[in-house]
């Protein structure tokens, strides 16, 4: 089987970076053209079933998606896939948090891992809640599931999938509808594409940074 972690498309605070988390931005008319580009591109995959966060930017993500694929009537919502709970840094600016919370700020750009986002989440809660999701799917399914999601969330998937802890998260890129994959086989979970964005060119337009 194969699993295919999409995160969702961009909205006007990955644009403005802006953190986000809970709060349940939309998608702009980049992020809705993104997820329609997706779409376009997975028509001849035959998806299985599409799970998706509950959020707003990563549900119409992943039914976008659904509405070119012939077996999959309905995405299914999962809380287990919902965004790091940034707490007080959720509305703010990028900038506004690296002055105002300097010392947490720096170590969440040097050592994730060890950080709880005050009055939100840590990286060890994301992967507690979201790595079940994964043994659920391989009981359930047999062929190509879609699950959309976050940066976050994705970004500790995909370090789950490949045996590292998630002091490797800022080793690993994932742009706002880059799409990843994983083989599963004989026990094995293989990557064979990260953070695939080739089906978005013809945005013309510069992609977010990872943020």
């Amino acid at each position: 089987m194969n699993i295919i972690l999409v995160r969702h498309g961009e909205t006007a605070w990955n644009r403005a970076e802006i953190f986000r988390g809970r709060v349940d931005v939309e998608l702009n008319e980049t992020g809705l053209r993104q997820a329609e580009l997706l779409g376009e591109y997975l028509r001849d995959v035959k998806v299985e079933a599409i799970y998706a966060s509950p959020l707003k930017r990563a549900l119409k993500t992943a039914q976008t998606i659904a509405q070119h694929q012939d077996s999959v009537n309905k995405v299914a919502v999962l809380e287990r896939l919902t965004d790091l709970n940034l707490g007080k840094w959720e509305g703010l600016p990028r900038t506004e948090v690296a002055e105002k919370y300097k010392e947490v700020y720096n170590l969440w750009m040097t050592r994730p891992d060890t950080v709880t986002i005050p009055g939100g989440e840590n990286l060890k809660q994301v992967r507690e809640r979201a790595v079940p999701v994964i043994g659920d799917i391989i009981a359930k399914h047999k062929g190509t599931v879609v699950l959309v999601s976050h940066r976050v969330v994705c970004k500790v998937l995909t370090c789950y999938l490949l045996g590292l802890d998630d002091s490797h998260f800022w080793n690993i890129e994932q742009s706002n509808c880059g799409m990843t994959t994983f083989l599963y086989e004989n026990g094995q979970f293989i990557l064979t594409e990260h953070n695939n964005t080739c089906y978005l060119k013809p945005l013309q337009k510069e992609p977010v940074g990872d943020f």
